[in-house]
């Protein structure tokens, strides 16, 4: 008799003997790593929610110091996470659209990384610019303080798919435009910058005077840390004014928050936009799959998720294991390090943080290397959006984190760097940097080729 495994079960114990083996590598890494307490903590850049994995899967593992109850919700919602919705009526993930970008979450972060800029996993925020928020609605704080004036047909982002019997908002193309540029040692490079072409559904072009902005999938692990970073912490990295006139500016953004009616720091969105997980997830949710929640839910209060599913995939995304650094004992990685610090680079970038208390008990209180100061920063002209999100400002985008970062490409190949996807590698990344990060960017611009090489290791490392 042909034995049958329920799928679902079977993930469970594959998942099961996943989080086992970390424990069992751990136990045996940590007891190596007690004779070089300094390499440990550089290794250890999640604190003890990392996991040393340098795979394809090294972005999408539970955190090792999750309780036997805390795994099982933690599967419960990376369960949710990969679930693909269905048009409605269906018995299980209902409600799909009607208008969408993809399906399910895990479509467009595909191993919990980084996306690309195609159909299904970029998508395009819009809105009228700001000066012409007295034609809207007053009593929407979200729009209002986030100086976000949604487009008529269009809202604030563009659906690109749609299920039967309905027109998607518009078909979006995007075509590159290359320039060429110059090492300091009269080496070439290339760069490239997305120039889009949406198109309305009467085939006309949308209008020049709407703000638009092309984003890509970040990865999803390490973020429950983030959230637990305090914000004391975050404001003493501030320094809106330069006072130590470093020309390193760095700021919070003020959001709103939908559960408590007030405005709060934000941390999460390429321009810090939104002030926690819960409430990113349920966005997303509505946004990016059409599925309402009882964040966003229909006029009349309907849903296609309750609270339990919104929970469950809060949660997962709070416990996903950060992996662990490689090649701290390189001396090239060594160096590259020292040359992202002489340039100015860990300013916002800050290697170490702390955090602090969070509910849950697992992600507070650890030492953590996220490499971000979680502050928007001006990057100049060359990757401005033009289009203002709260306090953020066309010219500005949150610091990212940059644990992981070595990874990219293992998690999914040809992925691209950037809010936008238009850097190809970590060098055209680096060479995008401009305005408060201008200095830097010219310090790298400068340096040999083989202190570009060793500090692109020392990224890669991480």
């Amino acid at each position: 008799m042909e034995l049958q495994l329920n799928p679902s079960k079977n993930k469970y114990f594959q998942l099961i003997i996943i989080f086992l083996s970390a424990i069992a590598i751990g136990i045996a890494l940590s007891i190596w790593l007690n004779y070089n307490p300094l390499t440990s903590q550089l290794l250890k850049a999640g604190g003890e929610t990392t996991i040393f994995d340098r795979t394809s899967h090294g972005m999408q593992q539970p955190a090792p110091n999750l309780t036997e109850k805390q795994l099982a919700l933690h599967i419960e919602g990376d369960s949710a996470f990969e679930a693909t919705f269905v048009t409605a009526p269906a018995p299980i993930h209902s409600g799909l659209g009607p208008l969408f970008n993809n399906s399910s979450c895990t479509n467009c972060h595909i191993n919990d990384g980084r996306g690309t800029p195609v159909k299904g996993q970029m998508l395009v925020r819009v809105s009228y610019p700001p000066n012409q928020l007295a034609k809207i609605d007053q009593n929407n704080p979200a729009v209002v303080l986030g100086n976000t004036p949604p487009v008529a047909k269009l809202g604030n982002q563009i659906q690109d798919q749609a299920i039967y019997g309905f027109t998607p908002k518009a078909a979006v193309e995007v075509e590159w435009l290359e320039k060429s540029g110059t090492y300091g040692d009269g080496s070439l490079y290339k760069l490239r910058s997305p120039q889009l072409k949406i198109t309305l559904p009467d085939s006309k072009l949308l209008s020049s005077d709407i703000l638009t902005s092309l984003r890509v999938p970040p990865p999803v692990f390490g973020r429950g840390l983030l959230e637990a970073i305090s914000e004391s912490t975050i404001l003493d990295l501030a320094d809106p004014e330069d006072k130590n006139n470093d020309g390193i500016s760095g700021r919070v953004n003020r959001v709103w928050d939908m559960r408590k009616k007030a405005v709060v720091l934000g941390r999460f969105g390429l321009k810090a936009n939104n002030p926690n997980l819960y409430q990113q997830n349920a966005a997303a949710y509505v946004n990016d799959m059409g599925i309402t929640n009882p964040l966003f839910p229909e006029p009349d209060r309907r849903m296609d998720i309750d609270a339990k599913i919104l929970e469950s995939t809060t949660f997962y995304t709070q416990t996903i294991a950060v992996p662990g650094r490689t090649l701290t004992d390189d001396p090239i990685v060594q160096h590259g390090e020292k040359l992202f610090t002489q340039a100015n680079c860990a300013v916002c970038h800050v290697a170490e943080l702390h955090t602090g208390d969070h509910e849950i008990q697992q992600i507070a209180h650890q030492t953590i290397h996220p490499y971000t100061d979680m502050l928007i920063h001006n990057l100049g002209e060359g990757l401005a959006d033009g289009r203002p999100d709260f306090l953020a400002s066309g010219n500005e985008w949150r610091t990212p984190p940059l644990w992981g970062l070595g990874l990219t490409q293992t998690v999914l190949p040809y992925s691209s760097y950037l809010h936008d996807g238009r850097a190809r590698d970590l060098a055209e990344a680096i060479l995008w940097h401009g305005g408060e990060a201008e200095k830097s960017k010219e310090s790298f611009r400068n340096m040999s080729q083989s202190d570009r090489t060793a500090l692109i290791k020392f990224l890669a490392s991480l």
